[in-house]
């Protein structure tokens, strides 16, 4: 797997923009992937250093359309904290 196999996408809520001011970042990770893999993924795409990495499985949810039921994708996410010497990511400072 490579490093874009295993950060999907970031993850944009007012929650994680509150976070990213304080050099923590979330994204939607590989439902397969580990902290060290996260972490190397991060740090490769980026080019910033990681002091620690949380990660938290997303269970799916019961949705229904009608009659008929069914689940949404369970999902994984990261919050990858910075360290205080690393360089900030240029994706979240825009928005």
């Amino acid at each position: 797997m490579t490093s874009y196999d295993i950060i999907l996408k970031p993850v944009i809520t007012e929650r994680s923009m509150d976070d990213a001011q304080n050099k923590r970042y979330t994204f939607k990770v590989a439902v397969d992937a580990n902290k060290t893999q996260v972490k190397d993924a991060v740090e490769e795409i980026f080019g910033v250093e990681v002091a620690r990495v949380n990660i938290m499985n997303v269970r799916g949810k019961e949705k229904r359309m009608g009659r008929y039921s069914g689940m949404t994708a369970a999902s994984k996410k990261a919050i990858v904290t910075l360290t205080e010497k690393s360089k900030e990511i240029e994706f979240f400072q825009g928005l």
